[in-house]
């Protein structure tokens, strides 16, 4: 008799029990927990959740890079991995890495960021099409993007078509911001970074883009700088824009007053925090990279938060060493890094690296057998299986890394040295250079086991100065890349560590701490006994306030004998932060110039480069923006963002426009038309789902229509349906109805009848309500302000009115600030909307919900 095995399904936890579980791990730091849970723990589409805690995910990992490794020499056991990658403390794979690897419920790409682009001549509406597809394809995996605009031609040139002369620039900067906004990547729309060159004709209609509000909110702007134009801003002297820019016979010349375009950019950066500044020769003179450009290598753009230089194609994965660890007995004058630990975890960092490349091929060949199964046509899947052939075709050749650090801000205070000092710029120096060594001596024993990058050619570098500063720090490791080459094409970075920092629990980054302590709220109950009230806000919530130390402050307290329970004043706190190494080296204290020339001294020690933001206060002026910018580009930095204080993505409306403003609020048709494009958004609401209809004009909300999904009262589409029309309608009575219609995969349109009548009567009263106020032109954040604050009465309208409010805050302008409400983490009023989640400015925390 046969006897059937019988594979038990795997464990799931509810989203209570992994969160509570969760904060157990994090020893109470449910913010921590929270973002572990919704952004990294296994789940699938349905919503199970398969990881308990980070120890199953970190376990997940260690077998996935275990496996791989077995391929190889001297291979790393599980267990070892582990022990690595275990608690965050030591090696932390970033984002897509860690949500991905052994991931069997998703088929999406470990790489955090990609370029792309087309070779040669690409000015023509099928380029730019091919590109817009391309974005949209990797975005859908859940990629950040990168794409450079340089390529087309200034507005005005003659085309040989029935527009007779080329729109420029900014048109196709809308396209790619409104292709990132419709696609959803996890409940979140995808990163998208546009640059062009200064020496295009056309960058000063770029640098004002984003200006109009509502314009660009999909994307993050750069300027790439060259050096002629920085110094004739210098010098005061004129510059000589191009198209195609830098050409020896250019078909299009404009001479500009270089100090007034500056002032320009410096302005709009004061007042909007963009565009970004990237400063290119130095990008590409220090590019290893680019030693293989004529083979496709070409640096062209950068990934949305700047910390990739890329050539088109190129992606790469992220991870961060989380340098707190290495500080023993921190906060106490026998404290000290230990180097020979942090070196050997260097090396096991790169291998980790190479391990997850052989991953992606793994995920990338997935992509590919899914594209070739898909049911459409050859032509349909053409530009989508290309894309990936030639992102398979750089991960194969190039093994591209990512290795950077965090905790940057709370090493140097473990050990007693004040950020942004001389000691602590020094000291920062030496731990990139360590980095830097390390990982290269990694990549170059790799290639000894495992093969150098298919196209290593140690002549093209040699005149490289990032591979000349190795030799002179370690001529052996130089020596030995010559004999034996590098497992990777490049290696290094600093990225932006906002999620991974909240888990290590440390200073983001690169960054300094923000603050030592600040205060919290918790709502309670007023009715409860003994509970204390120390805030009512204007719904009339009681709030009880208390104190929250930054988790390595709180270490300090410790070691110094400080009560962490005690219930201080304000003016107690004051006292205890000015006896700590976080005294005066806040990122609010950390003087800006010195941070500036922090970055140009580490960024010598990394060969992508750093993302880092300078902070300002509120009254900064332009003068030192442009000082600060200058003073970037001479200390060596490959690119700069400042942050003022109250400025935001967008644009910052004083009071006298915003007066202006609402008097062209009515921009809308008085008459609804008849039929509107519509976004279709599904969201899950205490364990309810839900589907929105969202009328759209100028792609605005001007209608909604939400209820129940899936169920025998509510509306069953296709998952794959996220777009289509709302038709206003006529039934036979002479009542007016709202049909929904949409394309099915067959190329037939399919209809809805009668929205209006599908949902409960109860939920479309009040979207008649909101639909209203959408109509009349109340900005979408003010409405959302609006849904918020009704009372209502029963738990199921309370829900709904929770999820239109989800909704509509896809549609609020990246950047535009939160009123009326408050971080939930430090309490801070500075709240803006990111990606339809609020973000906090000064903690970085973001709730989506």
């Amino acid at each position: 008799m046969q006897v059937k095995t019988v594979i038990p399904a795997p464990q799931t936890y509810t989203q209570d029990e992994a969160f509570e579980a969760s904060v157990e791990y994090f020893k109470g730091d449910d913010l921590a927990a929270r973002v572990w849970v919704n952004k990294y723990a296994l789940k699938d589409s349905e919503g199970n959740i398969y990881e308990k805690t980070p120890n199953d995910m970190h376990r997940r990992i260690a077998k996935e890079i275990a496996r791989v490794e077995k391929r190889y020499a001297n291979p790393m056991t599980e267990d070892e991995v582990f022990d690595a990658i275990k608690d965050f403390k030591y090696i932390v794979p970033q984002g897509s890495p860690m949500a991905g690897i052994g991931n069997p419920y998703q088929i999406a790409s470990l790489s955090n960021c990609f370029v792309i682009g087309n070779d040669g001549d690409s000015d023509s509406y099928g380029g730019i099409m091919k590109i817009d597809q391309e974005q949209v394809q990797l975005m859908k995996r859940r990629g950040g993007v990168g794409h450079d605009l340089s390529h087309i031609r200034p507005k005005g040139s003659p085309v040989k078509n029935s527009a007779l002369t080329s729109t420029g620039i900014v048109p196709f900067m809308e396209r790619y911001s409104n292709s990132t906004r419709e696609v959803a990547q996890d409940g979140r729309r995808g990163a998208l970074m546009l640059s062009v060159s200064i020496n295009h004709p056309d960058s000063e209609d770029f640098i004002d883009a984003k200006m109009e509000q509502g314009k660009v909110t999909g994307a993050n702007v750069s300027v790439r700088m060259d050096d002629a134009f920085m110094q004739a801003v210098k010098d005061g002297t004129n510059y000589v824009q191009k198209y195609p820019i830098f050409s020896e016979n250019p078909k299009n010349t404009k001479k500009i007053e270089a100090g007034k375009l500056w002032k320009k950019i410096v302005h709009n950066a004061w007042k909007s925090a963009e565009p970004g500044i990237l400063f290119w020769d130095t990008i590409i003179k220090e590019s290893v990279p680019d030693c293989y450009a004529d083979l496709g290598y070409k640096t062209v753009s950068t990934n949305p938060c700047g910390e990739i230089p890329l050539c088109p194609y190129d992606s790469c994965r992220l991870l961060a060493i989380n340098l707190f660890s290495y500080v023993e007995e921190p906060f106490t004058k026998k404290a000290s890094f230990n180097f020979e630990l942090f070196k050997k975890h260097i090396g096991i960092a790169q291998r980790i690296m190479d391990d997850i490349i052989d991953l992606e091929l793994e995920k990338v060949d997935a992509i590919i057998d899914k594209i070739n199964a898909d049911p459409q046509a050859e032509e349909i899947k053409a530009v989508e299986k290309n894309l990936w052939l030639n992102i398979q075709r750089k991960a194969e050749e190039g093994r591209r890394t990512g290795i950077g650090i965090t905790a940057e801000g709370d090493m140097l205070a473990a050990l007693g040295i004040k950020y942004g000092s001389k000691e602590g710029i020094d000291f920062s120096v030496e731990i990139h250079k360590t980095v830097a060594l390390e990982a290269y001596r990694a990549s170059v024993y790799a290639a000894k086991e495992r093969g150098a990058f298919k196209i290593y050619d140690s002549e093209r570098e040699k005149n490289n100065p990032f591979i000349l500063r190795l030799k002179d720090a370690d001529e052996k490791l130089y020596y030995d890349m010559l004999e034996f080459g590098r497992r990777n094409i490049a290696l290094l970075t600093i990225a932006p560590t906002g999620t991974t920092s909240l888990m290590t629990q440390t200073t983001s980054g690169i960054e300094p701490v923000f603050l030592p302590v600040y205060k919290r709220r918790r709502k309670v109950n007023p009715n409860d006994k003994n509970v204390r009230i120390d805030f009512v806000d204007e719904l009339g919530d009681s709030w009880e306030e208390y104190v929250v130390f930054h988790h390595r402050f709180k270490q300090w307290m410790e070691v110094n004998d400080f009560d962490t329970d005690k219930n201080y004043s304000q003016e107690e706190l004051n006292k205890i932060v000015k006896k700590s190494p976080y005294y005066k080296a806040t990122s609010n204290d950390v003087d800006w110039m010195s941070k500036v020339r922090m970055q140009g001294a580490v960024q010598k020690w990394v060969d992508h480069s750093i993302s880092v933001t300078i902070n300002l206060p509120n009254d900064a002026t332009e003068e030192l923006v442009g000082k600060l910018y200058l003073e970037a580009w001479q200390a060596g930095c490959k690119g700069v963002t400042v942050y003022r204080d109250g400025s935001r993505s967008g644009v910052l409306i004083s009071n006298e426009e915003k007066e202006e403003e609402n008097e062209t609020l009515t921009a809308f048709p008085t008459k609804r038309p008849e039929v509107l494009g519509a976004d279709v958004v599904r969201f899950q609401n205490s364990k309810d789902k839900w589907i929105a209809f969202i009328g759209l004009i100028d792609e605005k909300p001007y209608e909604i229509f939400t209820g129940f999904a899936d169920d025998e009262d509510g509306i069953l589409i296709p998952r794959w349906v996220n777009n289509g029309v709302i038709i206003k309608n006529r039934n036979e009575d002479g009542t007016s109805r709202y049909d929904f219609q949409y394309q099915n995969k067959r190329g037939y349109k399919t209809t809805i009848e009668g929205l209006s009548h599908k949902f409960n009567p109860e939920f479309w009263n009040y979207a008649k309500l909101i639909s209203s106020t959408l109509r009349h032109g109340m900005p979408i954040e003010k409405a959302v302000e609006l849904i918020n604050s009704l009372q209502l009465d029963s738990e199921s309208i309370n829900t709904w009115k929770n999820g239109v409010a989800r909704a509509l805050k896809r549609y609020v302008a990246d950047g535009t600030e939160a009123r009326k409400q408050k971080c939930e983490n430090c309490n801070s009023t500075s709240l803006i909307y990111q990606e339809g989640c609020l973000t906090c400015k000064d903690c970085g925390s973001s709730k989506c919900g």
